[in-house]
């Protein structure tokens, strides 16, 4: 068990996925999370101004950076979830938060191209995109409590305590 533990730590590519105790994923993940709560107060801004037009244009465009971000913490999340032993709660959880954030994003993608078709005028976010928008904000909520469950939980990709006790030796008892 410990070695499962020590295992889901170490990073399978140091290069791609992070350092030991320094994962790139928790990085990437603010830029769909920025993304898409900014569009969801964009969309609701657009049905509150007089002049709707340019939020809504930029709820559309937040959900396509939101998209490629998510694509990027993926796949470095991906790498993260390979270091955990599989059948272990640790994993399940890794697949879990993976397929929620898979759901999510494919929720996003298919709001673009939703607004995208229905992008008619400069009139404001329709009701079903925000609709879609919000629900998958909700799932997301879901996913990132799993995602800090795999790391102040179960300690997937963060440093051992060993190496984390070096911050708390004072410099006289070194």
């Amino acid at each position: 068990m410990a070695n499962d533990i020590e295992q889901a730590k170490r990073p399978v590519s140091a290069v791609l996925a992070g350092p030991y105790g320094h994962p790139f994923h928790p990085i990437l993940v603010t830029v769909p999370i920025g993304a898409w709560v900014s569009g969801l107060v964009f969309d609701i801004g657009s049905r509150i101004v007089d002049d709707p037009g340019f939020l809504a244009r930029g709820s559309l465009w937040l959900s396509a950076i939101g998209v490629v971000g998510a694509l990027a913490a993926a796949l470095v999340g991906t790498l993260d979830l390979l270091a955990i032993p599989t059948g272990t709660p640790a994993f399940r959880t890794g697949l879990t938060h993976m397929s929620l954030n898979v759901a999510v994003t494919a929720a996003y993608a298919i709001g673009f191209f939703w607004r995208r078709a229905a992008a008619d005028g400069p009139g404001p976010v329709g009701a079903g995109p925000l609709v879609l928008s919000a629900v998958s904000l909700v799932v997301l909520a879901a996913s990132g409590y799993l995602g800090g469950k795999l790391a102040y939980h179960y300690g997937v990709r963060v440093a051992a305590e060993s190496t984390q006790a070096e911050g708390y030796r004072s410099a006289a008892g070194s």
